[in-house]
């Protein structure tokens, strides 16, 4: 289901990346580190703006051009965090104080289908906090999960704080392939696009065997209990 809704996604993304490249470089020009953060406010606040392109150009252009230090990626990813969050927090309040109604007016303007935020919704409520902090690692998914987060009114600090753990392993990891790349920060979309189902199918068995772990868990201990009741 993640894999179908994620290829809209990224056939979406396609078309706005060499849109978007010449723009944001102007806004990195001016604005340098609170280009960045204010672009992934937007972008988290509205799903439009890929951030591949983004951070993979900031690692680039902000740091590797540069010739900053690598542990520079880590504060760059602080920057581009306090973005992510602020923009995921807009995103959670017009959901949980507007409702559906409202919900479904906005996406319709920022051209999200319906059926990408109930995939969204169904992954929340099937995994709670686990999916804000993880759905933060995966793409289209990671914008979208403030909303149902709001809907089911989730409660803020809980959101806030698995937003920004999710958020900084992002940034600072598109930050850092970006350094990398160096002038072929590019190849971070690709890179993203060509990963991304392998860490999900990854994260899905981590997940499925956390649960079985703590229910086989929680069987033994209770076991245990009736078998010293009975002595």
């Amino acid at each position: 289901m993640i894999l179908l809704y994620l290829n809209g996604t990224y056939s979406m993304f396609e078309v706005l990346e060499n849109r978007l490249i010449p723009t944001v470089q102007s806004i990195f020009d001016q604005f340098g580190w609170l280009g960045v953060a204010a672009l992934l406010a937007f972008e988290n606040a509205t799903g439009l703006t890929p951030s591949e392109i983004i951070l993979g150009l900031a690692g680039w252009m902000l740091l590797a051009a540069h010739q900053a230090s690598p542990a520079s990626i880590l504060i760059g990813a602080i920057y581009a965090t306090l973005g992510s969050v602020a923009g995921a927090s807009l995103a959670y309040w017009v959901a949980r104080l507007g409702g559906r109604p409202v919900v479904l007016r906005l996406a319709k303007l920022a051209r999200i289908q319906p059926g990408q935020i109930e995939t969204a919704e169904g992954l929340m409520l099937r995994w709670g906090t686990g999916m804000v902090l993880f759905g933060r690692l995966i793409p289209g998914v990671r914008t979208l999960i403030s909303i149902p987060a709001g809907l089911a009114k989730m409660p803020f600090l809980k959101f806030l704080a698995a937003t920004a753990v999710g958020a900084y392993a992002w940034c600072a990891l598109l930050i850092g392939a970006g350094y990398l790349l160096g002038k072929e920060w590019m190849l971070v979309s690709d890179l993203v696009k060509t990963y991304t189902p392998w860490v999900i199918a990854t994260g899905a068995i981590l997940a499925v065997s956390a649960v079985l772990s703590i229910r086989l868990g929680k069987k033994f201990l209770e076991g245990k209990g009736l078998t010293i009741n009975k002595g």
